[in-house]
């Protein structure tokens, strides 16, 4: 599928497909393409025949691709990784969406529906699209980086759950959700910070159509540098509180599992000797002098007695019990 959204001279907009591109080539003004969809070789023809730089469009057409940024001549290509769905659960498919950036054209792809192109689309495209392609670039990677944080805060609460849950009622279920949430949260620190990457460049070289040196265009890659960062903290710190969780969970059952071999050690500490005493008097031998001992019986019940009471003090003043 190939959008159009041109702002012609006047600033009137126009919506449509690839006719406003002739257009735009003849009457000038401003123009956004949005590539979602389609046959790569009609995106290379598309890409190339808009003066792309064929390593920039051979990067964009890749399946996986790393998050950057990078200058061609008079145009500013950026890789970003947004999002095609993302919950609560951390659970989430990502997909590349490509900027290639001039001073009077922006052209994004999207192998997937992108929902922050979508939004700015139908919503805000054209007022955006006026300020300059730079800013309408900055503002769909924006809205992305919203939607994270979104769903970073519903997992927050989510987590709080799973940390109460964990106190009172654990269990291996609760680990294995936990050890699936460290495992998200791995691959989502490693992609924010690939984005703060890219801010950090924006706001260390000089792009031609992202430039740091205007004023407009500092603050909003300032902003979008704030919530990436923001991002990439908050992964970090839930990484953080899902291994404490797993490290806690651990050494509690640890602990029981202690107290239990403990217990276990003491029973088994106060029979051995009683064992030994009840195998010795019932040997079948005719000469055991004992057992012809009138109170014979019932001596041996009170050192059995006394043996066990006198264990149970000496492992309670070591505090085993």
């Amino acid at each position: 599928m190939i959008r159009t959204l041109r702002l012609d001279p006047q600033g009137s907009q126009h919506l449509g497909g690839s006719e406003q591109i002739d257009l735009w080539r003849t009457q000038g003004g401003m123009l956004w393409v949005d590539l979602q969809s389609e046959a790569k070789a009609d995106e290379t023809s598309i890409l190339e025949s808009l003066g792309c730089h064929p390593l920039a469009i051979q990067d964009a057409l890749r399946d996986r691709h790393p998050p950057k940024i990078e200058q061609f001549h008079d145009s500013t290509f950026v890789l970003y990784r947004g999002i095609a769905t993302f919950n609560s659960e951390l659970e989430h498919e990502a997909q590349t969406i490509a900027f290639f950036i001039n001073p009077t054209l922006l052209i994004t792809r999207h192998p997937q529906e992108a929902t922050s192109v979508e939004r700015l689309f139908n919503e805000q495209g054209a007022a955006l699209l006026k300020a300059g392609p730079g800013h309408l670039a900055l503002k769909v990677m924006h809205t992305s980086a919203g939607l994270y944080l979104e769903s970073l805060l519903e997992f927050e609460a989510r987590l709080s759950d799973v940390e109460d849950t964990l106190l009172e009622h654990g269990s291996d279920e609760l680990m294995k959700e936990l050890v699936f949430y460290r495992s998200r949260l791995v691959k989502l620190r490693r992609l924010f910070n690939y984005h703060k990457n890219i801010t950090d460049e924006l706001r260390g070289d000089e792009f031609s159509s992202i430039a740091y040196t205007d004023e407009a265009m500092s603050h909003s890659i300032n902003d979008l540098h704030d919530r990436f960062d923001r991002l990439y903290t908050m992964a970090q710190m839930f990484y953080d509180i899902c291994g404490d969780l797993i490290d806690g969970y651990i050494s509690i059952s640890s602990h029981q599992l202690n107290r239990t071999m403990q217990v276990l050690t003491v029973i088994t500490a106060i029979f051995i000797p009683l064992g030994f005493l009840a195998g010795l008097y019932g040997m079948n031998f005719d000469h055991i002098p004992e057992l012809h001992m009138a109170n014979g019986y019932y001596v041996l019940l009170s050192v059995m007695g006394t043996i066990a009471v006198g264990l149970l003090v000496l492992f309670r003043r070591m505090r085993w019990l």
